[in-house]
């Protein structure tokens, strides 16, 4: 997906992965840099994790681009989103991936957001029983709009996690 949404960013004979530097580096924003966090080994990245505040936006536009559209309503507003969480194959199995959402629940907590929520594809069995062993349920789904740098096809499906206490926080 990222390839996709940084092509239409990047200005003609751009380098994609230019375009998501420039991203990541950023001080502010969603994608910045402060919202990533890398496990290392002996120097390698092993695992990463991005994630960010989904705050409801009543007066966003309505996306026209029919690669994104379906996406545009797999959110859920005052949770924190994982957009992407991945681990090097040698590392997986052995508590990284939990310790990567106990990191994101904290954030949850201390933002006072109600959960954490993802969009998981259905091509993707193992990380789906994962999320699913961590509490995580299907919420939403939609069809994947194919195109060749999507590198996915099928349904993509919302998951979401509460926090224990979102009850607690209703009036």
């Amino acid at each position: 997906m990222a390839d996709y949404i940084w092509s239409k960013l990047a200005a003609p004979g751009e380098a994609l992965l230019s375009v998501g530097a420039s991203r990541y580096a950023r001080e502010q924003g969603d994608f910045s840099y402060k919202n990533c966090l890398m496990a290392t080994f002996e120097g390698r990245v092993i695992g990463m994790m991005h994630s960010y505040a989904l705050r409801a936006t009543p007066d966003r536009p309505v996306e026209t681009d029919p690669v994104l559209a379906p996406y545009s309503d797999m959110e859920i507003p005052d949770t924190l989103y994982i957009s992407s969480l991945a681990l090097d194959e040698d590392w997986r199995s052995q508590g990284l991936g939990a310790q990567f959402l106990r990191h994101a629940q904290q954030r949850a907590d201390d933002a006072g957001l109600d959960g954490l929520c993802l969009i998981d594809y259905a091509e993707n069995h193992g990380a789906r029983r994962f999320y699913e062993r961590h509490g995580f349920q299907i919420v939403k789904t939609c069809q994947i709009v194919p195109h060749p740098m999507l590198g996915v096809t099928g349904e993509a499906y919302l998951m979401y996690r509460p926090t224990h206490n979102v009850l607690e926080k209703q009036p």
